[in-house]
């Protein structure tokens, strides 16, 4: 036990100060909000066809859906023009699913209007999850639970995953809700005390993801359950995961200018 706890010391604080602080230093692979160039778009809706998920819209490559979005990059690889990209922005979270489908264009900075919500008016403090894997690959499971490592510490936000719905203030829910875990997820919804909130994490969860519209799945949580936040990617990355959480509960305030890990 002596060794463990000089070990401890010499390894000195490992947690970073995000949000207080700038966020962890992203890799260089990753793909954040896509963005549009105009000026080099010709409508040639080659990007629209060589995704995979139709999370563009064939008339217009500036309207891209996030919430369907596996940011793959094929819509990039694909555009002769060079029109689409993927930045660092990282605060992707949507508090309503039509907050995912818009606009991105160059340089234009993102606007998410307030929403009242009853995360941020009971659980601001304290916020106990019962996480949820409804047919889900394990990608996105895997990004949550790097959230309780010590370099992400979520527990200093008083966010806790817990063992029982009945102890939970509301589900955090990953996978496409196939057919065989749909009756399983209503009933966890149904045990978890009032008030409640339903946290959508992964493209799956949202759309169905790469399973769209496939017999043996819902489309996601929303076919199912009221949620209350939405938070893309496939899988999303913990950071983005960590800032939707965040700005639900009130903890941070969306700002428009570009966070500091973008370049």
């Amino acid at each position: 036990m002596i060794k463990n706890l000089f070990a401890r010391l010499r390894q000195g604080h490992r947690t970073f100060s995000y949000p207080d602080g700038a966020p962890p230093i992203l890799s260089d692979r990753f793909r954040g909000c896509p963005v549009v160039d105009s000026e080099r778009c010709s409508g040639c809706a080659e990007c629209a066809k060589a995704c995979p998920t139709g999370a563009i819209e064939p008339s217009s490559a500036k309207i891209i859906d996030l919430g369907k979005c596996i940011f793959c990059g094929a819509c990039a690889a694909a555009c002769s023009k060079k029109a689409i990209s993927f930045g660092k922005d990282f605060r992707l979270g949507a508090l309503i699913r039509s907050e995912l489908i818009g606009t991105r264009e160059r340089d234009q900075e993102r606007q998410t209007p307030e929403k009242e919500s009853t995360a941020r008016k009971y659980f601001s403090k304290s916020l106990k999850l019962r996480q949820v894997s409804a047919g889900g690959c394990n990608a996105c499971e895997a990004d949550t639970n790097v959230l309780t490592t010590i370099g992400w510490d979520l527990n200093r936000f008083g966010i806790q995953f817990v063992a029982s719905p009945r102890h939970a203030d509301g589900l955090l829910i990953t996978g496409p809700v196939t057919k065989n875990m749909q009756l399983a997820l209503k009933k966890t919804y149904d045990a978890v005390p009032s008030p409640k909130i339903v946290i959508a994490v992964g493209a799956c969860a949202i759309s169905g993801g790469i399973y769209g519209d496939h017999p043996e799945q819902c489309n996601g949580v929303g076919n199912i359950l009221p949620v209350d936040l939405y938070v893309p990617g496939c899988p999303p990355h913990p950071l983005t995961i960590l800032e939707g959480l965040l700005r639900l509960t009130g903890r941070i305030a969306y700002q428009n200018d570009s966070p500091a890990s973008s370049t």
